[in-house]
Parts: structure tokens; C-alpha cells; sequence
């Protein structure tokens, strides 16, 4: 059987953003072996959840919302998006199933700012375009923005060393990916267990982290969060490709975490 993919919608305010976004993300799992399934940002958390049980791993895809900045401590600046409480609610019960059960997570633009504040990380509300030679807000029409550096020796750097080497070459101690780039926010400090694994080498925005917290088996569990857009390029881009089937490979080698229970003497 396929293993069956979580991705929440994206916003629970522009019907047309979601008619448009959704079915990429779930384009990008079926034709890498796996079946999306639609989390609603309505309804009972007892319905969502009850959906959520049946996937065996989360995608938590972009939006263009902004998260709610008292989440990570700092007051809203005039440069926020509002924010959109009930993706940030279904974000949270996806995230904090997929850290109960250790199933995978894929996290993308939003979703890895999602992921980050979830974990205790903090965001740069801003990228301020006259600080930086990189327009980060280049939006889907253009398939290539900027460069990241990818450490060699992390789950992405293994991802494309393995498996797109030509595309994303070593130069440096890094291996140089070319990138969409559509956010004008970003990670500022890492999350709990969070690892910086690409940066955009001309300014330094942090474009992606990894790393989930050790299970109880001693492996990690596999969480990868991105800034840029693999599924808007999946068709041009094999690196995306071979991020999405190590992911749905992920899915489909994961088994549930096993429960123990304890039956107290009678007296």
C-alpha cells in the first residue's frame, strides 16, 4: 500500500491560493509513490485528529500567512502578514503526532517556520531587500533565485550527493543547489534539535534545518524543513525529485511506535 501523506491546506483565508497550491504538493507525492491526503482547517480537533491517525507521515506545506510572532516572544512588525490561527492549530496537532509517533516530516517555506516555532526556534519577521543582494521573494515564476550551501555531510547533503551529484555540485566543503525562493521571512534561531544544514551563501538566510529528536530505538527521527519550494520544481529539478521519494521512502519504512502499558496489581 502507498503510505499516505498529511498535508493540511494551506490557508484558511484565499480559496484561490489553496485551488492553486495544494494539488502541486500532491502531485509531487503521487508521482513519488505516495497518497495525499487532505487535512481540513474546519472541524472538530477530534475529527482532524482522527484523519491524521490514518497517515503515516506529515508534509506541512507554505502559506501565505505569517506565523503568529507572540508564539516566539517578539511583537507583530508592520511587514507581517496576518497571521492564520487555524493553519497554526492544525500545523500543531500534525507536528506534535508526527514527534509522539516519530513519523517523518517534510516542512516547506511556511511549514519549516511552522516547524521551527513548534520546536522553540524563533523567525526573522523580515527580510529587508536593501540589506541583500537576494530577492527572497521572487515568488513561483521563477525557477531559480539564489543558490544554497548544503552541508555535505547532512540527510539533504546524503539526499543529493546520492543521488543528483551533477546538479548539485561540491564546491567549498558545501554542495551548491540552485533554488527557487518565494518568503520574505526565515528562520532566526534554530528550534530544539534543530540543525542549520543550508544557508543562502550571499547573505545568510538559513534555508534549511533537520534533525529530530533520538526515539526510542536510538535513530533519529526524520524531520527535514526547507525554505525553498522542491514541488514547484519537480518537474525541472531531479534534486527535488529526490527529495520527495526519501521522503515517501521514509513514509512507507515507518511502523508505529510501540505502547506500553502498565496494569496495576489489585489490591
Amino acid at each position: 500500500m502507498k503510505p499516505r501523506i498529511a498535508i493540511p491546506v494551506p490557508t484558511s483565508t484565499n480559496p484561490e491560493y489553496n485551488q492553486r497550491s495544494w494539488p502541486v504538493y500532491a502531485q509531487a507525492v503521487e508521482r513519488s509513490g505516495g497518497e495525499p491526503v487532505e487535512i481540513p482547517l474546519t472541524g472538530t480537533p477530534a475529527t482532524i485528529v482522527n484523519l491524521i491517525n490514518t497517515c503515516q507521515a506529515v508534509l506541512l506545506p507554505g502559506s501565505p500567512a505569517d506565523i503568529n510572532p507572540h508564539k516566539f516572544g517578539a511583537e507583530p512588525i508592520p511587514e507581517c502578514s496576518p497571521a492564520d490561527p487555524a493553519r497554526e492549530n492544525v500545523d500543531e496537532l500534525l507536528i506534535q503526532d508526527a514527534h509522539n509517533l516519530y513519523k517523518p516530516i517534510l516542512a516547506i517555506c511556511f511549514g519549516t517556520q511552522s516547524l521551527n516555532v513548534w520546536r522553540g526556534g524563533t523567525l526573522v519577521q523580515h527580510i529587508d531587500p536593501t540589506h541583500t543582494p537576494i530577492n527572497h521573494r521572487a515568488g513561483r515564476d521563477v525557477p531559480v533565485a539564489h543558490t544554497a550551501n548544503i552541508e555535505p555531510d547532512s540527510v539533504l547533503g546524503g539526499i543529493l550527493k546520492k543521488d543528483t551529484p551533477e546538479e548539485a555540485p561540491e564546491q567549498t566543503g558545501h554542495l551548491n543547489l540552485r533554488v527557487n525562493s518565494s518568503h520574505h521571512q526565515a528562520i532566526e534561531t534554530p528550534g530544539d534539535g534543530l540543525r542549520i544544514t543550508a544557508r543562502c551563501p550571499e547573505d545568510g538566510v538559513i534555508e534549511a534545518v533537520e534533525g529530530g529528536l533520538a526515539t526510542e530505538t536510538g535513530n533519529p527521527h526524520w524531520v527535514l524543513g526547507i525554505q525553498w519550494h522542491p514541488e514547484r520544481s519537480y518537474d525541472i529539478s531531479p534534486a527535488s525529485q529526490a527529495i520527495f521519494r526519501r521522503f515517501i521512502n521514509e513514509a512507507a519504512a515507518w511502523t508505529p511506535r510501540a505502547i506500553h502499558t502498565s496494569v496495576a496489581k489489585s489490591q
